[in-house]
């Protein structure tokens, strides 16, 4: 039975910001770009959440809709140190740390003898010294596997952590929303909903063979996850054939013009990401997603290393044309070289 811990900074930019400038603490706070320059908001801190601001959104509405709204400049050096000091403690409580970006990561603790080796007051402590060392709060989520873990850090968001034991587990899952399965958007989600599967519970009355009928190589992992059954292991140097990242609007962007006021941070994710990777230099081809209103989805890939700013520019625009309204998701992604003998997977 493993004992996974996923942890994940709260607001990281933002957080950062308010630890060096305390004057920040209690007012709405965007780290991103600025209003008259098309930017957007990377992270923004909760007391600005408040006001319905979220990450990437077009900075010049979280100003309409917070005019009190402070907005930090990104400073991507200093993210990465605090980011640094941060994996460091987390290393030192297990070797087994994978990164999920510069503010999240899953670690596996059943070997650690650290505090008897429990769990929970391992992610204690390891909170507790981030809060004193580094001065951010992080979440945690405890349980016996990946995905159960990464559900969990989100509960209790900021500053708390929930563990699920291996005898909850059954009872946890049963009364989840499906939309809480990794993998599962508005599509599937609806198609789930006309089945009558609003929760885990509910998908489990459907068996193995119905799902992979419906879903394909995905049912399995429906038919699993619903259960809480995850034998991923927490692995420090995965092997990637693609990279990506995406997000899905709170609301539909309109215009060809907010969708680019959107990309920048989605690029610059997927840069940072890929540099953590360690796959910069074995970049293929780059592709970019949109989902229109009404769930149509278009992509575009090309081959080519770069995968600065101006390439999705270019890209997005072409893609926008061939559907002319809203846009509901924006993603980008790379393939990388793999084995002769591997198989391509889909970025997305």
């Amino acid at each position: 039975m493993r004992k996974i811990i996923h942890c994940d900074c709260d607001s990281f930019y933002a957080s950062v910001e308010m630890r060096d400038n305390p004057t920040l603490r209690d007012i709405p706070v965007a780290v991103g770009g600025r209003p008259d320059q098309r930017g957007v908001i990377a992270t923004c801190n909760y007391p600005a959440r408040k006001f319905g601001l979220h990450s990437a959104m077009p900075m010049s509405q979280a100003v309409r809709l917070c005019p009190q709204l402070v907005i930090v400049k990104l400073d991507m050096k200093k993210y990465k140190e605090v980011s640094h000091r941060i994996f460091s403690i987390f290393r030192e409580y297990t070797n087994l740390v994978e990164p999920l970006s510069l503010d999240e990561a899953f670690l596996d603790v059943s070997e650690c003898t650290i505090a008897q080796g429990s769990a929970t007051l391992i992610a204690e402590s390891l909170r507790e010294r981030v809060r004193k060392e580094v001065g951010i709060t992080v979440s945690a989520g405890i349980a016996p596997n990946k995905f159960l873990a990464k559900i969990a850090s989100d509960w209790n968001k900021p500053d708390g952590q929930l563990t699920i034991a291996p005898e909850a587990v059954a009872d946890f899952v049963y009364e989840l929303p499906v939309e809480k399965i990794f993998g599962v958007g508005s599509v599937t989600a609806q198609k789930l909903q006309t089945m009558g599967a609003q929760t885990c519970g509910d998908l489990q009355k459907f068996d193995l063979l119905f799902l992979t009928k419906r879903f394909g190589r995905f049912g399995t992992r429906l038919f699993h996850l619903c259960r809480g059954e995850d034998d991923r292991p927490v692995r420090i140097d995965r092997s990637r054939k693609s990279l990506s990242t995406e997000t899905t609007f709170n609301q539909d962007l309109p215009t060809l013009e907010a969708c680019m006021a959107a990309l920048p941070p989605l690029v610059e994710d997927l840069q940072r990401r890929l540099s953590l990777s360690g796959h910069a230099s074995a970049v293929k081809s780059r592709t970019l997603k949109l989902r229109f209103t009404g769930f149509e989805t278009t992509t575009i890939s090309r081959s080519g290393v770069g995968i600065d700013a101006r390439f999705f520019e270019s890209v997005l625009e072409e893609a926008w044309q061939r559907g002319r309204r809203p846009v509901r998701l924006i993603g980008v992604g790379v393939a990388l070289e793999t084995d002769r003998n591997d198989h391509q997977i889909d970025l997305f």
